[in-house]
C-alpha cells in the first residue's frame, strides 16, 4: 500500500490520550476506595446495585478509543498512489556569458567573470517553472547547456566556466546571439529570452543586427548586462592563475573599459533591457527578473506527472464519530440482561 504519514508531529498527541487513560484509570480508583470508606461490603453492593461498572470501563474505553482514533487520522496516513498530470508553464532564458580574457578584469570584485557567474544564479534563484540554459562565448560560441529545468544541473555547469570554456579568443557578441536564437527548441513567436552578460567589447560580429533581427524573426528579446567601469576600466591579467600579471601591447600594459553603447542599443532594438552593473553591487536578480522576466507572459512548456497517494484521515475521523455516537446511547445502568437488576 505504500504508506506514508504527511503530519508525524501530530503523534505527540497520543501523550494527551495516554494521560486521560490514565485519569480514568485514577477516577475509578478513587471512588472505589471513597465507597469502601463510607460503607461496608455489603453496604456498596447495595448502593451501586443500578450501576453497571463493565459498562462504565466500556463507556470510557470508548471515548478514549475515538480520541486515538482522532490522532492516528491527524497524522494524515495516506495510501494508494494515483498519478496526475500537471502542467508546467514558463519561459524559456538563455544566458549568453562572456568568457573573454578582458572579463578577469577587476575593476568587479573578484573579477568581471566571477560577477557575471553571481548574476546569472541570482536570476536563476527566482526561476520558477522556466527552462535555463547557458552559452559561453569570446572568439567561438559554445552551447554549454542546453534549454532545462534542472536548476541543479544548470549551477554545476555554471560553476566550471572560466576563459577556456570558449575553444577561441576574442569577442564576438553578435555570433553568440546567432548561435542562442537557433538554439531555441521551438520556433513559436515569444516567451523567449536571452540575456547577454558581457564588457561590451566586440569584434566587428554585429550584435545589435542579430539582436533585432532574433526579436523581429522569432519573437525573442534581448537583454543586455554591462560589466566593468566605463570611465577608467582595468588592466587585463594574462593569466587567470596569476593575476599580477597583465596582458600587454607593444610594451603597454592592456587596459578594458566597458563599452555601454553596443549593450543598450542590442537591448533597445530588441525590445529588453539594458542593465549596467558598472562598479556596484546590484540586485540583478530583482532588476532584471522580478521587474521584467516575470512580468512577461508564460505558456506551457512542459507536462509533468506528479505521483499522489490518497487522503484517508476521514476513515478514521468517520470511526471517532462512530464510536463516540455509541458511547452516548449506552447506559451505564444494570439490565436484566448483565445478570441483574436493581435493588427490590
Amino acid at each position: 500500500m505504500d504508506l506514508r504519514f504527511h503530519n508525524l508531529a501530530a503523534l505527540h498527541l497520543l501523550w494527551v490520550v495516554l494521560a486521560l487513560a490514565g485519569v480514568v484509570v485514577w477516577g475509578f480508583a478513587r471512588r472505589r476506595r471513597a465507597l469502601e470508606r463510607f460503607a461496608s461490603a455489603n453496604l456498596v453492593g447495595f448502593l451501586t446495585a443500578e450501576v453497571s461498572i463493565p459498562r462504565r470501563w466500556g463507556k470510557a474505553i470508548l471515548v478514549l478509543s475515538a480520541m486515538l482514533l482522532l490522532v492516528m487520522g491527524s497524522v494524515d496516513p495516506r495510501w494508494g498512489v494515483y498519478y496526475e498530470q500537471v502542467p508546467q508553464r514558463g519561459m524559456d532564458i538563455l544566458f549568453l556569458l562572456d568568457v573573454s580574457r578582458s572579463m578577469l578584469a577587476r575593476d568587479l570584485t573578484p573579477s568581471r567573470l566571477e560577477r557575471a557567474k553571481q548574476c546569472i544564479a541570482d536570476v536563476v534563484d527566482l526561476c520558477a517553472g522556466d527552462r535555463v540554459g547557458l552559452v559561453t562565448f569570446a572568439g567561438k560560441p559554445v552551447l554549454k547547456c542546453p534549454l532545462t529545468l534542472n536548476y541543479g544541473a544548470f549551477r554545476m555547469i555554471l560553476d566550471e566556466v572560466n576563459v577556456h570554456s570558449a575553444p577561441r579568443g576574442g569577442t564576438l557578441i553578435g555570433d553568440a546571439v546567432r548561435l542562442a536564437a537557433d538554439s531555441f527548441v521551438d520556433q513559436e513567436k515569444g516567451h523567449k529570452a536571452i540575456i547577454v552578460l558581457t564588457d561590451g567589447d566586440d569584434q566587428e560580429s554585429f550584435p545589435i543586427e542579430a539582436a533585432k533581427e532574433a526579436y523581429a524573426q522569432k519573437g525573442i528579446k534581448v537583454f543586455t548586462v554591462g560589466l566593468g567601469d566605463e570611465e577608467q576600466g582595468a588592466r587585463v591579467p594574462a593569466r587567470e592563475d596569476n593575476p599580477d600579471l597583465y596582458v600587454q601591447y607593444q610594451g603597454q600594459e592592456v587596459w578594458s573599459k566597458m563599452n555601454p553603447a553596443t549593450l543598450r542599443d542590442m537591448a533597445l532594438g530588441a525590445g529588453g533591457t539594458y542593465v549596467p552593473v558598472g562598479t556596484k553591487s546590484i540586485d540583478l536578480g530583482r532588476i532584471l527578473y522580478e521587474d521584467r522576466l516575470a512580468q512577461e507572459e508564460r505558456r506551457e512548456i512542459e507536462s509533468g506527472r506528479l505521483e499522489l497517494r490518497h487522503v484517508r484521515y476521514h476513515w478514521f475521523a468517520g470511526a471517532a464519530l462512530l464510536l463516540l455516537l455509541i458511547e452516548m446511547g449506552l447506559s451505564d445502568r444494570r439490565t436484566i440482561a448483565d445478570g441483574s437488576g436493581p435493588p427490590p
